[in-house]
């Protein structure tokens, strides 16, 4: 639904704003649970992985290869933008 959020209903932009930021949130505790760095850099990694994460779905999507994505992740993991936990 980001994808085209500028044409949601606002109702509807309240709770995709709302879910991106608890995915972030956990993201970020998960993080810090494994870490040593502070708040804020936990919170952009979070972002970044789930900006990651959110753009390999929709690449995935437009080839329609769902195993696109899992090859993704593991490129992601590869590289250490997401950590492997």
């Amino acid at each position: 639904m980001a994808a085209e959020y500028e044409d949601l209903p606002q109702d509807v932009k309240v709770e995709v704003q709302a879910f991106v930021d608890a995915n972030v949130a956990w993201l970020s505790q998960v993080l810090s649970e494994k870490g040593t760095g502070s708040s804020e850099d936990y919170k952009k990694q979070a972002l970044a992985i789930y900006t990651a994460v959110a753009g390999a779905q929709l690449i995935a999507r437009i080839h329609k290869n769902t195993e696109l994505f899992d090859e993704l992740m593991v490129t992601y993991q590869q590289t250490g933008l997401i950590p492997i936990i």
